[in-house]
Parts: structure tokens; C-alpha cells; sequence
């Protein structure tokens, strides 16, 4: 499995008297940029696409009807300035089209185009495989008990525990 030379290891900023709680939010750090960095490499190297654009085509993938440019951005979490921008670029290159809404022309949906549909399935095909060779290490029960366990974590997080202060 190669890993881009330019990957920073979160992790050497732990130290062994660090609480257990903050070494391993820098090991799950690491671990995900690490896997990040290889998959936008992979994108570049191999179909000349950025994740952003990666994903965005990932979002539309899923909504046949396409999706608002507002949808797009609270869907990816960025800035509708970001969106348009990455829409800009996959429409020069064919990969999406803007539709108008009826009954408000500056309102729009955002749709993938058959050729942007095939590239993407490319793309996804190819994607998955890199994530299955990235988490290889992994065995498959391995693989489910981190799912699980991380699942909790992310429950957690949607109400975590306040304590009141006296």
C-alpha cells in the first residue's frame, strides 16, 4: 500500500503521558488523513479529478432529479461559492448540467450528464477498491468491531454528557 511522501502523521504530537482519550483522537487523525492523502493522489493520478469534485459528482449520483446548488453545499458542507465553483469546472468539462426550475429563473438543479455518470461509475469503481486495499490491514471482524465501536463514538457525539459545574 503506498502512501503519499507528503503525509503528516498527527500522531507524533501525542506523548506517552497524554491522556489515552487524546492519543487515540490523534491515531484516528493520522489514520484518516493518511487514507485521504492516498485517495486524492489516486483521483489525480489516475482520472484527473479533485475529491471535491469527487464527491460532489457522488452527491448527484445519488439524486437522479439532480440537486439545488444550495442542497449541494449543505450537503458537502461548503460554501456556495466552493460549489459553484466545482460546478463551473465539471460543466466546461460535461460532466454535469444546470436545469432552470420552473417558476424561478435564478434557481436551478444540478444534474449529471451520461458522460459524467459513466466517468463516475469509473471513478466509484476504482475508489472502492482503494478503500478495500487501504483498510486490508484490517480483518474483516476487525473491520466490523471498529465499525461498531466508532458508531458509538458518533452517537455519542450527537448528545455527549455535559457536566454542571459547581
Amino acid at each position: 500500500m503506498s502512501m503519499p511522501n507528503n503525509t503528516v502523521d498527527m500522531e507524533v504530537r501525542a506523548h506517552a503521558d497524554h491522556h489515552a482519550s487524546l492519543r487515540l483522537w490523534l491515531r484516528l487523525l493520522s489514520a484518516t488523513t493518511r487514507i485521504e492523502d492516498t485517495i486524492r493522489q489516486r483521483l489525480r493520478e489516475q482520472f484527473g479529478i479533485t475529491l471535491p469534485r469527487f464527491d460532489l459528482m457522488a452527491q448527484l449520483e445519488r439524486e437522479s432529479e439532480g440537486l439545488t446548488m444550495g442542497e449541494l453545499s449543505r450537503r458537502m458542507m461548503v460554501t456556495g461559492g466552493n460549489v459553484t465553483s466545482i460546478v463551473d469546472q465539471l460543466e466546461k468539462e460535461q460532466l454535469v448540467q444546470r436545469q432552470s426550475l420552473p417558476g424561478d429563473r435564478r434557481a436551478f438543479r444540478v444534474c449529471l450528464t451520461p458522460a459524467g455518470r459513466k466517468a463516475f461509475s469509473a471513478m466509484a469503481a476504482a475508489h472502492e477498491g482503494w478503500v478495500i486495499e487501504l483498510l486490508m490491514p484490517l480483518s474483516e471482524r476487525q473491520q466490523e468491531q471498529l465499525h461498531k465501536l466508532l458508531g458509538t463514538l458518533k452517537t455519542g457525539q450527537q448528545h455527549p454528557q455535559t457536566k454542571e459545574t459547581p
